[in-house]
């Protein structure tokens, strides 16, 4: 036990300080949009996609990264991860155009696909089921910490120094955390090392979901659509392609087979539907219509993430001794009281009023995200950790980008592809309400969604993990796969329990 302390603390360290990282330079971003806007004479529209571009690659990389992970080692691949995403910051600040800058945003969600699809499952490699509620935990802390001074030193530098100095000042820690893992952090995680990486699944994963998620930033015209069904006709595709792959990118057996799995990655899709768009919302809000200044307004913004870092350690200690889906469920309700609350958004709402509300609306993430992600690294075997984490952070930035795209829409509608001038104040009002009043609706979903996952169990059950086809596919490997399948299966079926048959 004493000798895999240190080997426990370095990997803690290491997923904290990337964890700390990515979210720092996408919060710090979000409020410093007016002045990019200003400098490359940029529209609502165009501004909303700074944001999409890196949403957009980190979902459509995650799974694939993941399952690298798993085969390459994760160490390896968060190593490659951290290193690109510190050139791409570089390469933002140093940004000449709206589409330059758009561009090595997508960069950067590549490299935060590697970092955020690897971190977390190597804690899971390295501690105990029994203390994993805890660093999973401070991890998630970690996050919302990031978040919690994205806006503050966001808007102290974006003031002071100018919008580039963000991405400047992302680079160091970005290099402090390379060298963490080169000259600190001893061993490597491969458990599914052997296996081959299905080129062509993850090509047909990462098309059609850039489909989906793109085209729901172009609706309402008709190119969006088209774009969404032929997106969702290639997942439908993926999705056949992953069932006879000798070695998917994404076990779907997985999302059909383990009840936890699956139903936890859904609430966190609609969670983080339900919530990503608020700080870009409340950012425009703040700046525009109180006429705030960007460190005046980071301030404000975060009270929602100070309160989940607060809070999500606790959380966490508590997930491992309450079902998560008590917990998680509490969080969703929460969330959906405070989102309600900013249905009634107007020029006259006193700051300390969004300050409470935001609070609130941490408190209740805080309660659903460490629960959540236990949830689900419980619920699969030791192998598959890179790709259950990875599967559970697409789920984040799919939900963020949808969260993006609702709003993209509604400003498309609304506003136009105006600027935002007092002329359109009006307008933008109408569109930010409309906005949390369809997130309030989703997270009220959500939270039938969070309690259908049944109570958590251990990998291997029907309702919290692979079931029989994984035992299966671990008995043909045993036999060498040559020719006994069907006898692999047939003593597996008389020894799996009833649900399992």
């Amino acid at each position: 036990m004493e000798s895999a302390a240190p080997a426990r603390r370095a990997a803690l360290v290491t997923a904290t300080l990337a964890g700390f990282l990515t979210p720092f330079m996408d919060s710090a971003t979000t409020v410093a949009l007016p002045a990019i806007s200003q400098e490359f004479g940029m529209n609502a529209i165009q501004l909303s996609w700074i944001r999409m571009a890196y949403l957009l690659a980190a979902a459509a990389l995650l799974v694939p990264f993941g399952k690298l992970a798993d085969i390459w080692g994760r160490k390896r691949i968060f190593r490659i991860g951290i290193s690109i995403f510190s050139a791409a910051a570089l390469l933002s600040g140093l940004s000449l155009s709206g589409p330059m800058l758009i561009a090595s945003r997508v960069l950067l969600g590549a490299g935060n696909a590697m970092v955020f699809g690897t971190g977390v499952a190597i804690l899971t490699s390295v501690y105990p089921p029994a203390e994993r509620g805890r660093v999973i935990g401070i991890n998630v802390a970690s996050v919302y910490l990031g978040l919690s001074l994205g806006p503050t030193i966001g808007g102290f530098l974006t003031g002071t120094l100018g919008w580039r100095s963000l991405y400047f000042f992302s680079v160091p820690l970005g290099l402090v955390a390379l060298a963490y893992v080169l000259f600190r952090l001893e061993g490597e995680w491969a458990e599914a090392r052997g296996e081959r990486l299905d080129v062509p699944g993850s090509l047909l994963y990462g098309l059609a979901l850039t489909g989906v998620l793109f085209g729901f930033s172009r609706l309402p015209r008709a190119q969006g659509a088209v774009l969404i069904a032929a997106g969702l006709v290639g997942l439908a595709v993926f999705g056949a392609w992953e069932l006879r792959a000798r070695y998917p990118v994404l076990n779907v057996r997985l999302l059909a087979g383990n009840r936890t799995f699956a139903f936890s990655n859904l609430a966190a899709l609609i969670h983080y539907s339900a919530t990503s768009g608020i700080a870009f919302l409340l950012s425009l809000y703040l700046q525009y219509i109180h006429g705030l200044k960007p460190d005046r307004a980071g301030l404000v913004l975060i009270a929602q993430p100070i309160v989940m870092a607060v809070l999500s350690p606790a959380a966490g200690r508590m997930s491992d001794r309450i079902d998560a889906r008590v917990l998680a469920s509490a969080g969703m309700a929460c969330t959906s009281a405070g989102l309600i609350a900013l249905c009634f958004l107007s020029e006259a709402t006193p700051v300390w009023m969004l300050i409470v509300q935001l609070a609130f609306i941490g408190f209740g993430f805080a309660l659903f995200s460490s629960p959540n992600t236990s949830a689900v690294m419980g619920s699969v075997e030791k192998q598959h950790y890179a790709v259950a984490y990875s599967t559970l952070s697409t789920m984040r930035l799919v939900g963020q980008a949808l969260s993006m795209g609702i709003a993209t829409l509604l400003f498309a509608l609304v506003i136009g592809g105006l600027a935002i001038t007092p002329a359109v104040y009006p307008a933008f009002l109408v569109s930010t309400k409309a906005a949390f009043a369809i997130f309030a609706v989703l997270c009220v979903g959500g939270v039938f969604a969070s309690l259908a996952r049944g109570k958590s169990g251990e990998p291997g059950r029907s309702t919290a993990g692979p079931g029989l086809w994984l035992r299966k596919r671990e008995a043909q490997r045993a036999l060498g796969e040559t020719g006994e399948d069907e006898n692999a299966e047939r003593e597996l079926t008389q020894g799996a329990p009833a649900s399992d048959r």
